[in-house]
Protein backbone atom coordinates (compact mmCIF):
# COMPACT_ATOMS: atom_id res chain seq x y z
CA UNK A 1 0.00 0.00 0.00
CA UNK A 2 2.90 2.39 0.66
CA UNK A 3 3.57 2.67 -3.06
CA UNK A 4 0.31 4.65 -3.43
CA UNK A 5 1.11 7.14 -0.67
CA UNK A 6 2.95 10.35 -1.59
CA UNK A 7 5.73 11.67 0.64
CA UNK A 8 4.03 15.08 0.53
CA UNK A 9 0.48 16.14 -0.30
CA UNK A 10 -0.56 19.73 -1.04
CA UNK A 11 -3.52 21.50 -2.59
CA UNK A 12 -1.49 22.84 -5.53
CA UNK A 13 2.07 23.35 -6.69
CA UNK A 14 1.77 26.89 -5.34
CA UNK A 15 1.39 25.49 -1.79
CA UNK A 16 4.54 23.36 -1.76
CA UNK A 17 7.38 24.51 0.47
CA UNK A 18 10.24 24.11 -1.98
CA UNK A 19 12.78 24.97 0.74
CA UNK A 20 11.78 21.69 2.39
CA UNK A 21 12.59 19.85 -0.84
CA UNK A 22 15.92 21.68 -1.11
CA UNK A 23 16.73 20.64 2.49
CA UNK A 24 16.10 17.03 1.42
CA UNK A 25 18.81 17.50 -1.24
CA UNK A 26 16.28 17.45 -4.09
CA UNK A 27 17.90 18.96 -7.19
CA UNK A 28 15.51 17.83 -9.92
CA UNK A 29 11.82 18.74 -9.98
CA UNK A 30 9.70 16.92 -12.55
CA UNK A 31 6.22 18.37 -12.93
CA UNK A 32 3.35 16.56 -14.58
CA UNK A 33 1.65 18.73 -17.20
CA UNK A 34 -2.08 18.00 -17.41
CA UNK A 35 -4.03 19.22 -14.37
CA UNK A 36 -0.84 19.79 -12.37
CA UNK A 37 0.71 22.79 -14.12
CA UNK A 38 -1.87 23.36 -16.85
CA UNK A 39 -5.60 22.69 -17.17
CA UNK A 40 -6.34 19.95 -19.69
CA UNK A 41 -7.96 21.99 -22.45
CA UNK A 42 -5.80 25.09 -22.05
CA UNK A 43 -2.62 25.76 -23.96
CA UNK A 44 -1.03 28.56 -21.95
CA UNK A 45 -0.28 28.17 -18.22
CA UNK A 46 -1.44 30.79 -15.72
CA UNK A 47 1.05 33.58 -15.03
CA UNK A 48 1.45 32.59 -11.37
CA UNK A 49 2.47 29.06 -12.40
CA UNK A 50 4.95 30.38 -14.98
CA UNK A 51 6.40 32.76 -12.39
CA UNK A 52 6.78 29.91 -9.87
CA UNK A 53 8.53 27.62 -12.34
CA UNK A 54 10.90 30.39 -13.43
CA UNK A 55 11.71 31.13 -9.78
CA UNK A 56 12.32 27.43 -9.02
CA UNK A 57 14.90 27.23 -11.81
CA UNK A 58 17.26 29.25 -9.59
CA UNK A 59 17.66 26.32 -7.18
CA UNK A 60 16.48 23.27 -9.14
CA UNK A 61 16.69 21.67 -12.56
CA UNK A 62 13.03 21.69 -13.63
CA UNK A 63 11.29 19.48 -16.20
CA UNK A 64 7.82 18.75 -17.47
CA UNK A 65 7.27 14.99 -17.58
CA UNK A 66 4.04 13.84 -19.16
CA UNK A 67 2.33 10.79 -20.57
CA UNK A 68 0.91 13.17 -23.15
CA UNK A 69 2.14 12.43 -26.66
CA UNK A 70 1.43 15.87 -28.15
CA UNK A 71 4.77 17.50 -28.90
CA UNK A 72 3.01 20.78 -29.73
CA UNK A 73 1.10 20.95 -26.43
CA UNK A 74 4.15 20.07 -24.37
CA UNK A 75 6.50 22.40 -26.22
CA UNK A 76 4.15 25.39 -25.81
CA UNK A 77 3.98 24.85 -22.03
CA UNK A 78 7.69 24.07 -21.72
CA UNK A 79 8.54 27.24 -23.68
CA UNK A 80 6.38 29.31 -21.32
CA UNK A 81 8.25 27.81 -18.38
CA UNK A 82 11.64 27.84 -20.09
CA UNK A 83 12.23 24.15 -19.29
CA UNK A 84 12.82 20.86 -21.07
CA UNK A 85 10.14 18.19 -21.29
CA UNK A 86 9.74 14.46 -21.60
CA UNK A 87 6.66 13.34 -23.52
CA UNK A 88 5.19 9.86 -23.64
CA UNK A 89 6.84 9.17 -20.26
CA UNK A 90 4.71 6.04 -19.72
CA UNK A 91 4.14 6.72 -16.01
CA UNK A 92 3.84 4.66 -13.79
CA UNK A 93 6.68 2.91 -15.60
CA UNK A 94 10.19 4.27 -15.21
CA UNK A 95 10.90 5.31 -18.82
CA UNK A 96 10.53 9.08 -18.33
CA UNK A 97 12.23 9.16 -14.94
CA UNK A 98 15.18 7.13 -16.24
CA UNK A 99 15.51 9.44 -19.23
CA UNK A 100 15.95 12.48 -16.96
CA UNK A 101 18.20 10.62 -14.50
CA UNK A 102 20.52 9.29 -17.18
CA UNK A 103 20.74 12.51 -19.20
CA UNK A 104 21.63 14.66 -16.18
CA UNK A 105 23.28 12.07 -13.94
CA UNK A 106 20.99 12.67 -10.94
CA UNK A 107 20.79 10.14 -8.15
CA UNK A 108 17.28 8.98 -7.33
CA UNK A 109 17.58 10.73 -3.94
CA UNK A 110 17.92 14.04 -5.81
CA UNK A 111 14.76 13.60 -7.89
CA UNK A 112 11.13 14.52 -7.22
CA UNK A 113 7.94 14.00 -9.21
CA UNK A 114 5.05 16.40 -8.61
CA UNK A 115 1.70 15.43 -10.06
CA UNK A 116 -2.05 15.10 -9.57
CA UNK A 117 -2.51 11.35 -10.06
CA UNK A 118 -1.82 8.55 -7.61
CA UNK A 119 -1.96 5.84 -10.30
CA UNK A 120 0.69 7.44 -12.53
CA UNK A 121 2.77 10.11 -10.76
CA UNK A 122 2.84 8.76 -7.19
CA UNK A 123 2.90 5.06 -8.03
CA UNK A 124 5.54 5.58 -10.72
CA UNK A 125 7.72 7.80 -8.55
CA UNK A 126 7.52 5.52 -5.52
CA UNK A 127 8.25 2.42 -7.59
CA UNK A 128 11.26 4.16 -9.13
CA UNK A 129 12.46 5.27 -5.69
CA UNK A 130 12.18 9.05 -6.00
CA UNK A 131 10.46 11.64 -3.82
CA UNK A 132 6.74 12.02 -4.61
CA UNK A 133 4.44 15.01 -4.18
CA UNK A 134 0.73 14.76 -4.88
CA UNK A 135 -1.36 17.85 -5.60
CA UNK A 136 -5.07 18.17 -6.26
CA UNK A 137 -6.03 18.45 -9.95
CA UNK A 138 -6.42 21.99 -11.29
CA UNK A 139 -9.77 21.03 -12.84
CA UNK A 140 -12.35 18.27 -12.91
CA UNK A 141 -12.13 18.37 -16.72
CA UNK A 142 -9.91 15.46 -17.75
CA UNK A 143 -8.74 13.36 -20.65
CA UNK A 144 -10.60 10.07 -21.18
CA UNK A 145 -7.61 7.96 -20.13
CA UNK A 146 -7.31 10.00 -16.94
CA UNK A 147 -10.96 9.29 -16.15
CA UNK A 148 -10.15 5.59 -16.42
CA UNK A 149 -7.21 6.05 -14.02
CA UNK A 150 -9.36 8.05 -11.60
CA UNK A 151 -11.79 5.13 -11.33
CA UNK A 152 -8.99 2.92 -9.98
CA UNK A 153 -7.52 5.78 -7.98
CA UNK A 154 -10.83 6.35 -6.18
CA UNK A 155 -11.05 2.67 -5.28
CA UNK A 156 -7.49 2.77 -3.92
CA UNK A 157 -8.24 5.99 -1.99
CA UNK A 158 -11.17 4.31 -0.23
CA UNK A 159 -8.94 1.46 0.93
CA UNK A 160 -6.18 3.84 2.06
CA UNK A 161 -8.68 6.01 3.99
CA UNK A 162 -10.30 2.96 5.61
CA UNK A 163 -6.88 1.82 6.83
CA UNK A 164 -6.05 5.33 8.06
CA UNK A 165 -3.06 5.62 5.69
CA UNK A 166 -4.10 8.51 3.44
CA UNK A 167 -7.13 10.72 3.06
CA UNK A 168 -7.79 13.09 0.17
CA UNK A 169 -8.01 16.69 1.41
CA UNK A 170 -5.83 16.12 4.49
CA UNK A 171 -2.67 17.90 3.36
CA UNK A 172 0.76 17.25 4.86
CA UNK A 173 4.47 17.58 4.23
Amino acid sequence: MDKYIPKMYKKSILDINYDTLKEKNIKCLMFDLDNTTLKVHKSIPKKEICDLIKKLKINFKVFIISNNTSKKRLSVAADCFGVEYVRFALKPFSRGFRKVKNKYNFSKDEMCIIGDQIMTDVLGGNRYGIYTVLVDPLSNDELKVTGFNRFFENRKLKVLAKRGLFKKGEYYG
